[in-house]
């Protein structure tokens, strides 16, 4: 039985996430759809579903959960570079703040900047990175911030 699943193509290495390197992407449009949808599913409190409870939270009206503004920034980092790299998963997030509410018909985009790599200590294959991301919205104020730590596969010696 063969593979169904061609080669991916590593691009990043660990080596490519130096201390200071920052990376922008994204452009992902939040669609009210997707809002009550990941609500009705993981987060159904009635400012995430509900328009008139919405209109009477701190809100003011229809928001995204917390939660689906984190699985926003996730998709926005696997189609910017996680996909393309040797990313062998994480170990967790140390920090992580939501700032402002995201509402349909904003647009999100991610900054990264890596605060930190080093290379494993029990592992000498494999490096980590600290890394901030900001998810900003169409007015480039932060919306979400959060810290943490990514493990990468180091460049194979030529």
């Amino acid at each position: 039985m063969t593979n169904a699943n061609p080669a991916r193509l590593i691009k990043h290495y660990w080596e490519d996430f130096g201390t200071g390197t920052v990376r922008e992407s994204g452009q992902m449009v939040v669609s009210r759809e997707a809002v009550l949808e990941f609500a009705r599913q993981f987060d159904p409190q009635p400012f995430h579903l509900d328009d008139e409870a919405a209109a009477g939270s701190l809100f003011g009206r229809l928001s995204a959960s917390g939660w689906h503004t984190c699985a926003m920034a996730m998709r926005m980092m696997c189609d910017d570079y996680l996909l393309d790299s040797a990313s062998l998963g994480s170990p967790g997030i140390d920090q992580l703040k939501w700032l402002k509410p995201v509402c349909p018909g904003d647009t999100l985009s991610l900054r990264m900047t890596v605060l930190e790599a080093r290379v494993m200590n029990s592992r000498p294959g494999v490096g980590l990175v600290r890394s901030r991301w900001e998810v900003l919205n169409q007015r480039h104020e932060p919306v979400l911030t959060m810290e943490g730590w990514g493990m990468f596969g180091r460049r194979p010696a030529a």
